[in-house]
């Protein structure tokens, strides 16, 4: 007989599966739940400069090939797919929490980005969106004729 540890964030993790199957939704990963179509949403951070707007999107063992940033009225979409590796050994997996699958996630742009000189580059699992600012109008004076 093995004898298996008890652990409190075990409990816990199951008690939000079954929570999750209650509303329709799987909050496993979809490697562990045996389909690997399930979307997920990668953690994208959003910050400002002075020049630019810049998203930086979390994308672990995504290759540069999968990924697709396209830009339409106003709306930013990152778009990809995290692939799950498929191994030849023997190796024997006992937990697989990363999730697979298909993504998309879209921003809305403010209205001072300059959509044709907006650039994307992947580094380290790390996709970079630099959304060049515009520049600023400046007002002009018009002069009141008196007449």
């Amino acid at each position: 007989m093995t004898l298996v540890s008890w652990s409190p964030l075990r409990e816990l993790d199951d008690l939000f599966n079954q929570y999750s199957r209650v509303l329709g939704r799987s909050a496993r990963p979809a490697a562990e739940a045996g389909d690997s179509s399930v979307e997920w949403r990668p953690v994208a951070n959003i910050s400002e400069t002075p020049e630019a707007y810049l998203i930086k999107a979390e994308l672990p063992e995504v290759d540069k090939k999968d990924i697709d940033v396209s830009v339409h009225e106003g709306v930013i979409t990152i778009r990809g797919e995290r692939r799950l590796e498929t191994r030849e050994d023997k190796e024997k997996h006992h937990r697989i929490e990363s999730f697979y699958g298909s993504f998309a996630r879209s921003f809305s742009l403010p209205a001072d980005v300059d959509e044709a000189r907006i650039q994307a580059d992947a580094k380290d699992g790390v996709l970079t969106v630099r959304m060049p600012k515009t520049e600023a109008k400046k007002p002009r004076p018009i002069e009141v004729q008196v007449r």
